[in-house]
């Protein structure tokens, strides 16, 4: 291999696989055959940063910008992005009967964060299966809401709305995303339940499906977090939303509580999809959707934030500490040392990441300070919500922007991981106390 790539950990592996991909999809997206209106190079990396990053902040608007030939290589970008391009590439080796190289396996594992007794191939099978299977019950009934609603490229905007949702791109088509669908009920628990699977993760998905074929008794302790934290977080937005008066205008206590339901989901679950205006929202709720934005999803889903099961983590080291407990105890299970360790690391990675993109954001462009740490805060968790800002931004706004992104989409502690690593060198440990 060139330039030593065989001696790469597979967590620099992935990132440098990442990067060749956005490169493509860039270098592709450039191509003036795939564009309805001209614009700026810097547009088409924001651009194809957000699609792989299943992201969805725009600096454009991709429906009347880019044809039908432009919005299906976003499309492809947020569909690797949204299942991994090793999965997708390890599926299409398996699909071929060979087998499957530990390397692969490995890279899979460091990108969906799957513990190690996982069975790789398994895993990899019934993800990009289930992927397919949702994405196209999610189009064919998408179909239908927008035949009815009579829009013209029905089919088109199922299938890329979709996918859109499953991976928690919050990529639309639309200029005013689905606001003209606020009280449709329909495609409400759609793209709910669309996005609900996406950001659940394939490693719920995955014990389930063991549980149905009787293969194992109970699913796993991990699973039983994430289900527990996603229901309450995304229960907890909707009864905020809906009692402390967020919407102005008038709307009957139904069309609230369906506005509240999907504007709690789409941040808790990173899709980023909005059926009311965002920067008309009291500043009160604009803050709770920003809590949410940064607890964010599951681990090995396909969306963003700290994730859940860090959360619940640093929730279960607090709540230990102060009983005085030896070890961190959350639903009478003993969380390991390491991945409390490796929780509280992710954490202050990412507040650091956060602090220092806010920062170089101030510095650079002329707007409110919440409207700055809001669209900072929606680039690293990769979900897309905005106040307007995106387009406004400047050619140097854009590039922090493409970087935090893309920090979401690897994990701000992988990066981390590959800097301090190359970084290591042998030291003397001295064991030393230090009051807290």
């Amino acid at each position: 291999m060139y330039f030593g790539y065989d001696k790469l950990k597979p967590i620099a592996k992935l990132i440098y696989g990442y990067l060749g991909i956005l490169m493509i999809g860039f270098l592709l997206l450039c191509i003036p055959l795939f564009h309805e209106l001209p614009i700026a190079v810097i547009d088409h990396l924001f651009i194809a940063t957000s699609a792989l990053s299943t992201t969805g902040l725009s600096s454009v608007d991709i429906g009347t910008t880019y044809n039908w030939g432009g919005q299906l290589l976003i499309l492809l970008l947020i569909q690797i992005g949204g299942l991994g391009y090793m999965s997708i590439g390890s599926f299409i080796v398996l699909m071929r009967r060979k087998h499957l190289s530990s390397e692969n396996a490995a890279l899979v594992q460091y990108d969906f964060s799957l513990p190690d007794d996982f069975n790789i191939p398994t895993f990899i099978r019934d993800l990009v299966i289930f992927s397919l299977l949702i994405e196209t019950v999610g189009a064919v009934l998408l179909m239908f809401i927008f035949l009815n609603a009579g829009e013209d490229q029905a089919i088109w905007n199922g299938i890329f709305h979709s996918i859109s949702a499953f991976c928690t791109a919050g990529f639309s088509l639309y200029p005013n995303n689905f606001e003209s669908y606020a009280s449709n009920f329909y495609l409400n628990a759609v793209i709910g339940a669309l996005s609900i699977c996406g950001a659940l993760g394939f490693i719920v998905f995955t014990d389930l499906l063991e549980r149905i074929r009787n293969r194992k008794q109970q699913i796993t302790f991990t699973s039983k977090i994430i289900i527990r934290f996603t229901s309450l977080g995304i229960f907890l937005g909707t009864a905020i939303l809906f009692l402390g008066n967020s919407f102005i205008g008038d709307a009957t206590p139904e069309e609230r509580l369906l506005t509240s339901f999907f504007q709690s989901m789409a941040a808790f679950t990173t899709v980023g999809f909005n059926t009311y205006a965002i920067d008309n929202l009291v500043p009160s709720s604009l803050f709770l959707l920003l809590l949410l934005m940064v607890m964010g999803a599951s681990p090995s889903g396909t969306g963003g934030g700290v994730k859940s099961t860090t959360i619940t983590a640093l929730y279960a080291q607090m709540i230990s500490t102060l009983r005085g407990d030896k070890n961190v105890i959350y639903m009478n299970r003993i969380i390991p040392a390491h991945r409390v360790s490796m929780a509280a690391s992710n954490f202050f990675f990412y507040v650091i990441i956060i602090c220092l993109g806010t920062y170089l954001l101030l510095s650079l462009e002329q707007d409110d300070t919440f409207v700055i740490l809001f669209e900072a805060v929606s680039a690293l968790g990769t979900v897309g919500l905005s106040l307007g800002l995106t387009a406004n931004l400047s050619d140097l706004g854009k590039l922090i922007i493409i970087v935090m992104m893309f920090l979401g989409r690897i994990g701000p502690l992988s990066l981390g991981t590959v800097l301090f690593n190359a970084a290591k060198k042998e030291q003397e440990i001295v064991k030393e106390d230090v009051a807290i």
